[in-house]
Formats: C-alpha cells, sequence, structure tokens
C-alpha cells in the first residue's frame, strides 16, 4: 500500500522518541523539513523537559491524531520531594523549600495510593489550558493571577519505588522517588508531582519525565529524529488505525458509501471511533454507531 499522499507528499503515522529540549512544536517542524511538507501534526503535547513517545501524523494521517490524543498514556517520572516550583516541574523557579528529611517509603506510597482512580485535578498553572481563550502559561508570563478549575481525570496507577535521599543545590534535604503512571488524556503528571507533596505536608515537583506509551504505541516502535533523517517509513494508515481501534470490515458498497460520508446501517460496535476497512484492507473511515446508523469522524478516501 502507497504511503504518499494524495498531493505527493507523506501519509502515515510517525511514533517518534522526543528529545529533551524540544518542544512538540520543535519536533514537527524538524519532519516537516524532512519530509518535505508542510501537513504535519502532532498528538499529546509533551512539554520541553519530557522525551519519549511522540506520535506524528503526516498528510492524511492528521485526521487521526485528535482521536489518539484521547487514548490512555503512561510515564516514567521522578519526583522531588520537599521543594515546590512555580512549573510544579525542574524548568521552573523554586518557590517554597520545606524539605523531605524523615519522610518514609510508606508514607510516600500511601499518598500516591490515594491518588489514583477517577480524581479531579487542577493543572499547573504554566500550561496550555485555555482560560477565556488563553493560555494560562501566557497569563502567568503575562503577571496575571491563574485560577484553572479542576477537571476529570483518571489515574489508573501510580507506582513509586523507593525513596532516595539527597541535597538540593539550595541546601534543602530533599527525596527523589522514581514513579510509574498510567492515565487518562489530559492528566498532568507534573500535577501530580506537586499534589503527592502537598499531601506529604512538604511541596514538590517533577524533575524528569519519559513517556513510554501512548495507546498501543509504544517506545519499542519510536524513533529518534536521526533515525528518521536516515529513513522516514511512517506507519500506513491502515497500520496505524489497525492498532489503535477496533476494526469494522465493510464491503465494496458500504466503502463506498461510508467513503462518501453517508450515514449506513451498523451492527454492534464497540463505543467510541471504530477503523472502516474495505475488502482490499484500506482504511475507508472512522466511524462511531449512532443508534443503528454509522456516524463518520474522520473519511480517508
Amino acid at each position: 500500500m502507497s504511503r504518499r499522499g494524495t498531493a505527493g507528499g507523506p501519509d502515515g503515522l510517525l511514533v517518534v522518541d522526543k528529545p529533551a529540549g524540544h518542544t512538540s512544536h520543535d519536533v514537527v517542524a524538524v519532519v516537516r523539513g524532512i519530509a518535505r511538507t508542510r501537513r504535519v501534526g502532532h498528538a499529546g503535547t509533551l512539554d520541553p523537559m519530557a522525551t519519549g513517545v511522540l506520535l506524528l501524523g503526516l498528510g492524511r494521517a492528521t485526521r487521526l491524531l485528535g482521536h489518539l490524543a484521547l487514548t490512555e498514556k503512561e510515564y516514567l517520572a521522578t519526583v522531588r520531594l520537599g521543594q515546590s516550583t512555580v512549573t510544579d516541574d525542574a524548568e521552573g523557579e523554586v518557590t517554597a523549600s520545606p524539605g523531605a528529611a524523615g519522610l518514609t517509603a510508606r508514607a510516600v506510597a500511601a499518598e500516591a495510593g490515594r491518588l489514583t482512580g477517577a480524581l479531579m485535578q487542577v493543572p499547573a498553572s504554566v500550561s496550555a489550558v485555555k482560560i477565556d481563550g488563553k493560555r494560562s502559561y501566557r497569563r502567568v508570563r503575562d503577571g496575571e493571577d491563574v485560577d484553572i478549575p479542576a477537571r476529570p481525570v483518571t489515574v489508573h496507577a501510580f507506582e513509586v519505588g523507593e525513596p532516595h535521599a539527597l541535597t538540593a543545590p539550595d541546601g534543602t534535604a530533599v527525596v527523589d522517588v522514581s514513579a510509574r503512571v498510567v492515565c487518562s488524556s489530559g492528566t498532568y503528571v507534573r500535577a501530580l508531582a506537586r499534589d503527592l507533596g502537598a499531601a506529604l505536608g512538604c511541596g514538590g515537583h517533577l524533575t524528569a519525565l519519559r513517556r513510554t506509551r501512548v495507546g498501543p504505541y509504544g517506545l519499542d516502535a519510536a524513533r529518534t529524529l536521526d533515525q528518521l533523517r536516515s529513513e522516514l517509513a511512517p506507519l500506513s494508515l491502515a497500520e496505524a488505525a489497525g492498532a489503535a481501534f477496533p476494526r469494522w470490515d465493510v464491503d465494496a458498497r458500504q466503502a463506498t458509501l461510508l467513503g462518501n460520508g453517508a450515514r449506513i446501517a451498523v451492527p454492534e460496535l464497540p463505543k467510541g471511533p471504530v477503523a472502516a476497512f474495505d475488502p482490499d484492507g484500506r482504511l475507508i473511515a472512522l466511524v462511531e454507531a449512532d443508534g443503528e446508523r454509522s456516524r463518520s469522524l474522520a473519511v480517508f478516501v
């Protein structure tokens, strides 16, 4: 199956291992140069400090990104307890240093356990959340007081390792804890670090973050920017959708109708987006059941 777009540019999904110090938009800009196309987008922003899995869509695959961004994510993180920062991570200025001397592994694990399940989480103030149409981080930079409402997230796992005592550059006795987090889309891991520190009464922030998985796409499939410069080779639309969404195989007539955006009768389909494939294995559309008929979310032919 061709991975060339209808306008001559490539089609498909790239699983990128984002390097530290790059914004997600930086990675998009690099890949635009490699692929020689403007039709590149990303799903699920990573902060500059963070590394790991970043999904990029090329050509028609950009239509998949909004749906891929809503899938479950997994991270490896390091949380520093004993200090708070303005950004809830190591990029920001330290705002409080109560220290974490005497903190026990049992206490850390207990509070991490309380931060699992369905939660109402307040995102970091220096984040991309929009407040009245303006990004929160822009309001903070402009000197405005920011009050972000809590929003529902789900933390499926917040597993912490043994605390490691050390001394911060300013002399504060702090504790670093490694963590594995599995969570829903929209969850801020640095907000988890902040809330863990607040629950323990010592403050906390994130010092390292690596995203290891977005939905079915893990680090085993991720490639560095240098590797992409050597060989682009994106996953085809069919491969990308087949891995991420339930499959519905349709006949030629149904495929033509779906390709034209028509609503057709559906069998019992799983909840959420479903990938419809024609008899030749081509991805036709992402659809969802709307009563007894399909509703098109994105069409790819």
